[in-house]
């Protein structure tokens, strides 16, 4: 089986390393970054990565390069692990080079942020392709060398994946059997994409952080941070409770969604809960959102984006980090839409989403083109 990864980045360049342990993979990677495939090209071209408990695993791509033409020949899965935002112009530039006489299953890691609609949107005209998404990355990777190593915090026990709606069970029960070829944990079947697209994730956690740490009466509001901070094992209290306000308000989506379209999205649980079955007893005390954020052994480590001060001393928040540009942008927008369509009421999120906007300066494209002109109606 040949598998395309598109994107080297954390999670694309661990997938790349872990799907090479498996046997009978043939593994390509497509990346935008010139400097990846040559070193690749000119070196040994063997990728690492590090377990946490220091055990290395090592393998190496079958190809690495920029040209979709390439890297894109015979595939029969397409795995994007590029951010929201790089999604669309990377569809247009390989729509035109997917193989034609066979299945292509064409699918995001995760899948969140509208991925399903805007896939069909980009890809009508090849009916060969079967359109699906992950719920969620199968671990956490940080620390990226690119081209030669990256660092692995904790895996998923189970995975979750979803197809398009328009797609049939054959392409189900083929899909499945696709996943567990690549991964050790057992890989379940969603019933509806909605149940990726509502799943609570860094469209909600994010945002409320950055608020928490930088919004309107914040400690760090218009002051520089003066040293490093981790995105959670240093989460303030703030932050975890307006988290879990807007975490309230996706389950009020949730729910609207579920009595308009008359399905059932009950896998779309709390965060909390979500977290809890996720990574079990790598977290220390899971009491409360606050505890359970900051004793994470998964999510140690895990640096908020912070850059140079370039008025000053000290450090700021970078304003080009996927924290914007894709869980604002495109995550946090879709929810806004979303709700706004559903006439459910989302007072947190709406206001830490205007904030951003604010903040920030304002975003060129959002998830919300993506969205059906008729969505709910004809879902």
């Amino acid at each position: 089986m040949k598998v395309t990864i598109c994107g080297a980045g954390r999670t694309g360049h661990l997938n790349a390393v872990l799907f090479k342990q498996r046997p009978g993979i043939t593994v390509s990677v497509l990346t935008g970054a010139a400097a990846v495939a040559e070193r690749w090209t000119s070196g040994d071209g063997v990728w690492q990565a590090q377990a946490p408990d220091g055990h290395v695993l090592s393998g190496r791509p079958d190809f690495v390069g920029t040209d979709p033409s390439e890297a894109l020949i015979n595939t029969d899965m397409v795995i994007i692990t590029q951010p929201a935002q790089a999604r669309p112009a990377l569809l247009h530039s390989f729509a035109g080079h997917l193989p034609r006489d066979k299945r292509v299953y064409v699918g995001a890691i995760p899948g969140f942020c509208g991925f399903n609609w805007l896939a069909a949107k980009i890809l009508s005209g090849a009916d060969n392709v079967v359109i699906w998404g992950m719920k969620d990355v199968p671990h956490t990777a940080f620390d990226l060398v690119p081209g030669e190593r990256v660092r692995t915090g904790g895996a998923k026990a189970q995975l979750f994946a979803a197809l398009h709606r328009r797609e049939t069970s054959a392409s189900r029960t083929k899909l499945q059997a696709m996943l567990n070829r690549l991964y050790e944990a057992p890989v379940t079947l969603l019933q509806d994409f909605l149940e990726i697209t509502l799943t609570p994730g860094n469209a909600l956690m994010h945002p409320a952080v950055l608020y928490a740490l930088i919004g309107p009466g914040a400690p760090w509001e218009n002051k520089p941070f003066d040293r490093p901070l981790c995105w959670w094992s240093d989460c303030p209290r703030a932050g975890a409770e307006l988290l879990e306000a807007c975490d309230a308000e996706n389950q009020a989506i949730r729910h609207a969604v579920e009595s308009r379209l008359d399905i059932d999205l009950s896998s779309v649980k709390p965060l909390r809960q979500e977290l809890i079955e996720a990574y079990g007893s790598q977290i220390g005390d899971n009491r409360t959102m606050h505890t359970l954020l900051r004793t994470n052994r998964a999510y140690a480590g895990i640096h908020a984006p912070l850059v140079t001060n370039p008025e000053g001393p000290g450090l700021v928040i970078d304003r080009a980090s996927r924290a914007f540009h894709e869980d604002i942008a495109f995550g946090q927008a879709l929810l806004v839409e979303l709700a706004a369509r559903l006439e459910v009421p989302t007072p947190a999120i709406t206001k830490t989403y205007n904030w951003a906007l604010n903040y920030h300066g304002g975003f060129t494209e959002g998830a919300p083109a993506c969205l059906p002109a008729n969505w709910p109606e004809e879902a």
